[in-house]
C-alpha cells in the first residue's frame, strides 16, 4: 500500500499552507477543522480528475503518484480508490490493485464498476471464481455492459464452464454486434470442445470485422493447416504474423487464452520452414515507434 504522507506537507504543496491554525481553546476549532478537511477532500477529488486524465492519455506514470495522493487527501471517497485501483491494474500491480479496489467496496458496495474491476483483477490473479462471484455481482445491478460480460466469460472459460463461457460471450455481442474479440474467443471455446469448423465459422466472422486483427486468423491459419488445408493455412499464417508478431510467441498466446488443443496444433505450425522464414524476417525489420502500453 502506499505509504502515508502527513497533513502538513500536503497543505503546503496545496498551496494551503498559509491557512490560520486557530488558537488554542478557541471555540471554532471542530468547524475550522471540518473546512480544512473538506478543502483537503476537494483538492484530492481535483487530484482524481487530473490523473484520469491523464490515465486517458496512456500517461500512466504520472497517474499512479497523484492517483496515490488523491487517496491521501480524500480517503473518504471511492471515486480516488476505484481510481487508484484502475491504474494499479494497468500498471499490472495486481495486489495493490486489488486492495485500493477493496477499499472503494467498502466504501460504495454496489458501484458496478468496482466490482467489475475486482473481477478483472481477480481474472490476473488466476483466482477464477472469485472473478466470476463479483462480475455476477456487477452485472445483477448493470446487465448490459459488454466488457464485463466478455470478461466473464474469460472467467467461465478458465474454469472449463464452456456452454457458460459461450453464453456470456453471446450476450456480450448481442450487446455491442462488432465485439470481435468477443466472436474471436467463441471460437476458441468451440476449438477446445472439438467443434473445429464451429470455431472456423466464428473467427472468420471475427476477421471480417477488423482488418487489422492478426488472432483471429492466425488462429484459423493453425486450424487449417491441421486439416490438410495446408497452403491456405500457411498463408493466412504469414498474413497474422506480419500484422502482429506477437502471436509467433506461445506465451503470448497462452496469456491471450489459447487452449491446450489449439496451443498443440500451433507450436508445429510455428515451425514449418515457411512460418519460421515470416518470423525472421519481422524480427529483422527495423522497429517501428511504439505508443504507450494500453
Amino acid at each position: 500500500m502506499p505509504k502515508r504522507f502527513s497533513i502538513f506537507p500536503l497543505l503546503v504543496f496545496l498551496g494551503l499552507g498559509s491557512v490560520a491554525l486557530p488558537a488554542s481553546g478557541q471555540a471554532l476549532v471542530p468547524y475550522t477543522l471540518q473546512m480544512e478537511s473538506k478543502e483537503l477532500e476537494q483538492q484530492g477529488l481535483n487530484l482524481a480528475q487530473d490523473a484520469a486524465q491523464l490515465a486517458r492519455f496512456q500517461q500512466y506514470d504520472l497517474a499512479l503518484p497523484r492517483a496515490r495522493l488523491a487517496t491521501q487527501l480524500a480517503p473518504d471517497s471511492y471515486q480516488t480508490w476505484f481510481l487508484l485501483g484502475s491504474l494499479f491494474l494497468q500498471a499490472q500491480e495486481v495486489n495493490n490493485a486489488i486492495d485500493a479496489l477493496q477499499r472503494a467496496r467498502t466504501l460504495q458496495p454496489n458501484e458496478p464498476g468496482i466490482l467489475f474491476a475486482l473481477g478483472s483483477g481477480h481474472f490476473q490473479q488466476e483466482k477464477y471464481q472469485e472473478a466470476v462471484s463479483v462480475l455476477q455481482a456487477g452485472l445483477k445491478i448493470k446487465p448490459d455492459v459488454p466488457e464485463a460480460l466478455f470478461d466473464l466469460g474469460n472467467a467461465y472459460y478458465k474454469l472449463r464452464r464452456y456452454p457458460d463461457a459461450i453464453a456470456q460471450y453471446q450476450k456480450a455481442v448481442a450487446k455491442e454486434k462488432k465485439f470481435w474479440p468477443a466472436i474471436n474467443n467463441i471460437g476458441l471455446v468451440k476449438y477446445e470442445m472439438g467443434d473445429i469448423d464451429g470455431a472456423l465459422g466464428h473467427w472468420r466472422s471475427a476477421s471480417s470485422l477488423d482488418k487489422e486483427a492478426a488472432e483471429p486468423r492466425l488462429a484459423m491459419a493453425v486450424a487449417l493447416y491441421a486439416k490438410g488445408d495446408r497452403e491456405q493455412g500457411l498463408s493466412l499464417g504469414e498474413a497474422a504474423i506480419r500484422l502482429d508478431s506477437r502471436y509467433a510467441d506461445v506465451k503470448f498466446l497462452q496469456e491471450n487464452l489459447w487452449g491446450d488443443r489449439l496451443l498443440t496444433e500451433t507450436k508445429k505450425f510455428l515451425l514449418t520452414p515457411r512460418i519460421q522464414e515470416t518470423i525472421a524476417q519481422n524480427d529483422n525489420e527495423p522497429r517501428q515507434p511504439q505508443n504507450a502500453p494500453e
